[in-house]
Formats: C-alpha cells, structure tokens, sequence
C-alpha cells in the first residue's frame, strides 16, 4: 500500500503555486480565477504591496509570483530585488500597464524572469506563467520588441547568408521559443533544430540566443 501512494506521488503533476501581487482587488480577482480555472496551477496567496509580496513569499514560499511594479507602500521593482535575493527559487513574472524603459529595465535589473503586459490574451499569461517556471523568459511581443531595437543600436552584426530553413528557425527564435518548441512549429526533429541553432551561431558569431534575435530584427 505505501508503495502504491508512493507511486502515485511520483506519478503525480506538480502544480504551480502562485502568489498575485496587485494593489487592485479586482485585478487580482481575475487573475485568481484564470490561474485556478488552469489544473496544473493554484493561487496560494494574494499581496496588494510589495511589503506584502515580500512578506507572503517568505512564508509560502511560491513557485511563480505574478508582480505588478506599481503597488503602495513599497513598488513591484524593490520588491523583485528584496525576494530574488532571498529565494531565488521563486520565479518573478512581472505583469504590468506600463512597458517603458522606465519600468522596464529597472525590473529586469532587479532579477524579474519575465514581463508581461496586462494587455496580453489569457492563454499568453497562462503560457507565460509555465514559461517561466520551467525556467525560460517570457515577454509580451512589444517589450521584447524594444529590448531587440535597444540592442540593435548598440551592436552591428554583419551580414550573413542564410538558407531559408534557417531564417525559419530564426524567426522563431527572435519570437522566444524553445528549440523544443521550434521543432513543434516545423514538424522537425529536436535534434535538426540545435543543429540549426549551432550552424546560426557559428555563421554569425552571435553569443547567444539573445544575440540571434537581435540579428533577426537586423535581417527584418
């Protein structure tokens, strides 16, 4: 029998425990009820200060927090910085009216895993949410928009020949997927698709994925 429980336990899907930080009751009455109408995930706890976010994270010790920047008392920004600190387990989502620069990089600076705006479709911020718990970084179209321009200006990559199946994978690569993702999308085999990634890399000498997406936009 304990066998068979310890089984089950094993078998079982971990669920994503979320707290809500918003200083509007109603905001978080929605969120609420899109993160419980989604099995794989439960509101543990709800702040409408960052002095609370911080608070509730030290005690419930969530998986993902959903954090707006501008709350009372103390704002969404020091509140990421105060929690990444002292659990870096936690994954911070920020999910904002505002994605200017003046929100924008100081909550990225503060260790924010993702940004999100609020005018995002439910299924992106549910989509979102287990992004960036299995560890990637989520951005509305707009914000990732504007952090690829900002690196443009400040780098050059020169021009490279690509084939189309590369541009392909490119493209989506600039959009945030995963290689598994990417894969999906083409109807391609995981192992084709970091092949590509590889031979994008070496052909532009860009560091990273990140550099790959500046180079998209570079290549319209």
């Amino acid at each position: 029998m304990a066998l068979d429980r310890q089984s089950a336990a094993a078998g079982a899907i971990a669920v994503i425990r979320i707290v809500l930080a918003d200083d509007q009751h109603l905001v978080r009455t929605g969120l609420r009820m899109l993160c419980d109408s989604d099995t794989g995930m439960t509101v543990v706890g709800e702040a409408s200060t960052g002095e609370q976010a911080v608070r509730l994270t030290a005690e419930l010790l969530p998986d993902v927090v959903l954090m707006d920047l501008r709350m009372p008392v103390m704002d969404g920004t020091e509140a990421t910085s105060r929690i990444t600190a002292d659990h870096p387990a936690t994954r911070i989502l920020a999910l904002t009216t505002f994605g200017d620069d003046d929100h924008l990089y100081p909550a990225l600076a503060a260790g924010v895993h993702g940004f999100l705006l609020k005018a995002a479709e439910p299924a992106e911020l549910l989509d979102a949410i287990r992004r960036v718990h299995s560890g990637q970084t989520p951005f509305s179209q707009p914000v990732l928009t504007r952090l690829v321009t900002h690196a443009v200006r400040a780098h050059h990559p020169v021009p490279v020949t690509l084939s189309a199946r590369e541009r392909q994978v490119l493209a989506l690569l600039a959009e945030g997927l995963s290689n598994q993702q990417i894969a999906d999308r083409l109807d391609l085999g995981l192992t084709t698709i970091k092949v590509h990634v590889a031979a994008l890399l070496a052909k532009t000498g860009a560091p990273n994925r990140t550099g790959l997406a500046v180079l998209a936009t570079r290549l319209g």
